[in-house]
């Protein structure tokens, strides 16, 4: 059971801070994700919108949720917690989107629906143990380092079938499929290198799995800046903060 929520003073909530500007922005995006959709032959409905609310207060989320937004994606673990609490009657999905440490394994695994960093068996291993046995199980992508960056973490992409396999034998853990953040600031081109690169991946990941009946069926990929480039690549969860709640504080 989680404690009661504490937040610092920026997080506190404000039922008028917003005032509908968080209900316009994420129709806007909605409306711009069906379009993007339809433009490269897809169906809106294959791409799912991930609001990424760290460093958001709970009555931005409450205020996205009351406009319909169901899945909601955080970064830290001491910022999350309180915030899944303080909403927890609004039956919401929770994803785990920031790195993940060994010693923070646990939380990730109690608490949340998505876990979308995952990097290593040891990571796996332990989500799946400390996964409660009254929850279905977690769903779970790995994040897949497509270039060289100290500051963010991912498995190589030569060793993503391993991993793969690996996470199959998990029964608390259901693979779902790959993530992947790309280097800031590249160009547009650069942008469809990359999410074509992930989507080449889970193509071949699913041909060399599909004697296990397992099927990868998700690309976490595309943030505010660049979900438009991922959907063409074939995006199935764009993970888009500012362009919803605006500049964080």
């Amino acid at each position: 059971m989680l404690s009661s929520p504490q937040f610092p003073a920026s997080m506190s909530t404000n039922p008028n801070r917003h005032s509908g500007l968080i209900t316009r922005c994420l129709g806007t995006v909605r409306q711009q994700i069906a379009a993007t959709a339809m433009r490269y032959g897809r169906d809106p409905a294959s791409v799912k919108l991930l609001a990424v609310s760290k460093q958001q207060p709970p009555d931005a989320i409450a205020e996205a949720a009351a406009a319909g937004q169901h899945d909601f994606g955080e970064n830290y673990l001491q910022e999350a917690l309180p915030k899944i609490a303080a909403c927890q009657s609004l039956g919401l999905t929770w994803h785990f989107i920031g790195q993940l440490q060994s010693n923070k394994t646990r939380p990730v695994a109690e608490h949340f629906d998505w876990v979308h960093t995952v990097d290593r068996d040891k990571i796996a291993q332990r989500l799946n143990d400390q996964r409660p046995h009254y929850a279905r199980p977690l769903q779970a992508c790995i994040q897949v380092k497509l270039a060289e960056e100290e500051t963010k973490g991912g498995v190589d992409p030569d060793q993503t079938l391993a991993l793969a396999k690996y996470m199959l034998g998990l029964p608390r853990l259901t693979l779902r499929g790959l993530m992947c953040i790309p280097p800031a600031g590249d160009s547009v081109e650069q942008q469809h290198h990359y999410f074509a690169q992930l989507a080449s991946l889970q193509k071949y990941l699913n041909e060399q799995l599909a004697d296990s009946g397992t099927q990868l069926d998700t690309l976490s990929m595309g943030m505010s800046g660049d979900y438009e480039t991922a959907i063409a690549e074939g995006a199935t969860i764009v993970r888009i903060g500012t362009a919803i709640f605006g500049e964080r504080q």
